[in-house]
């Protein structure tokens, strides 16, 4: 079991130094994982998802279609920035929890796209709740922008700031256990992912859709360090730094270096595959990477519009902890459409489902598709 660990309040000083951030731009961001949408990080991006769809990975197919090459699932550019991703500042030694994103696209992302962001602190917004009562909002606004200087995708990201030692003495989660399979119910899951439809190159027109229409689900898990180890291959992750890196990271900002129980200074990013960690912030283990949902409903939305379709909005809601050994159904339907300018929106609301029926994550997307 891992040492009982103190941790830092959020005081009303930090909180003031904070605000003071408030619309003034990051200057020295955290390099981004990636900075070039190549092969490999496209790729790398897709199966850290769990997304094989071959107008990501297949450049022969890709080459058959209106682009001409190679796109890259819309939710990549996690990966070329890291305050979108959950870095956040100020509040040294609150954790960070991170709750949802506001994506919109101009277009799409192509093979060779290098793209740069800019964020800045938007709002800070005091909240009361059920995890670790006292919340901070800390939103983030960030713009993608090409060589050329021409805005590609803006986001608003969002996470939670909350104290370890409340959230895990509130015991929000203390009836939770990590559940366990049977054979027989992996073999339901794996039948479920059979079920998996990809629109494709057959075009999903605007005048066949219904409201109403339900999109067919995504299955997700059941998550294990694993699948959390390989979306961190494809996004980057955070904190993860490794030998001298990893202790000049922990100089510079010594409330990243928590021990471990071998005394071993490491982030605490290490909540998403170290269960023992993860209690000691008040959940009963281990979790998911919250812009790992978001792309599984990005996930969900591309391969309902097909190839011809053009993901224009995502917005996401992380809900609840996605836990080790949680199975998400993501679904959505169709709430709305209409013709803007010539072209077809198409609006739906999402959610998706765990096996314990709780509803850990919600939103909604504007599509365009195309016209008969």
């Amino acid at each position: 079991m891992a040492r009982q660990l103190t941790f830092p309040k959020i005081t009303e000083a930090a909180l003031a130094d904070l605000r003071q951030r408030i619309d003034a731009p990051i200057e020295e961001p955290p390099p981004p994982h990636i900075t070039e949408a190549n092969r490999d990080a496209i790729r790398h991006y897709a199966h850290g998802i769990g997304d094989d769809n071959p107008l990501w990975t297949d450049e022969a197919y890709a080459a058959k279609t209106q682009y001409g090459t190679l796109l890259a699932p819309p939710t990549i550019l996690y990966a070329f920035d890291r305050i979108v991703s959950g870095y956040v500042g100020g509040l040294p030694g609150i954790h960070a929890m991170y709750a949802g994103t506001e994506w919109e696209w101009l277009r799409s992302i192509r093979l060779g796209d290098r793209l740069t962001a800019k964020s800045s602190l938007k709002a800070l917004i005091e909240k009361q709740g059920a995890f670790a009562g006292r919340a901070i909002q800390q939103i983030y606004t960030t713009e993608f922008y090409d060589p050329q200087q021409t805005l590609v995708a803006r986001a608003d990201s969002w996470c939670m700031r909350v104290e370890r030692d409340t959230a895990r003495e509130r015991g929000k989660y203390h009836k939770t256990a990590l559940s366990e399979y049977t054979p027989e119910q992996i073999e339901q899951i794996k039948a479920d992912y059979q079920k998996e439809e990809r629109r494709g190159a057959q075009p999903r027109y605007y005048e066949d859709v219904q409201i109403g229409e339900k999109l067919p689900w995504v299955v997700k898990g059941p998550m294990t360090p694993t699948m959390c180890i390989a979306y961190a291959q494809g996004w980057g992750g955070l904190y993860i730094r490794a030998h001298r890196l990893a202790f000049d990271m922990y100089e510079k900002h010594p409330a990243l270096g928590i021990p471990n129980p071998q005394g071993v200074p490491e982030p605490p990013e290490r909540v998403h595959w170290d269960n023992d960690f993860a209690r000691t912030v008040g959940v009963p283990g281990a979790f998911d990477y919250g812009p790992e949902r978001v792309s599984w409903m990005g996930h969900l939305l591309t391969n309902w519009i097909g190839d011809d379709g053009f993901l224009k909005e995502l917005k996401v809601q992380v809900c609840r902890h996605n836990i080790l050994g949680d199975t998400t159904w993501c679904q959505g339907e169709v709430v709305e459409k209409e013709i803007k300018d010539g072209a077809g929106v198409v609006r739906c609301r999402l959610w998706g489902d765990n096996q314990r029926s709780e509803r850990s994550v919600l939103g909604s997307a504007t599509v365009i598709l195309p016209r008969k």
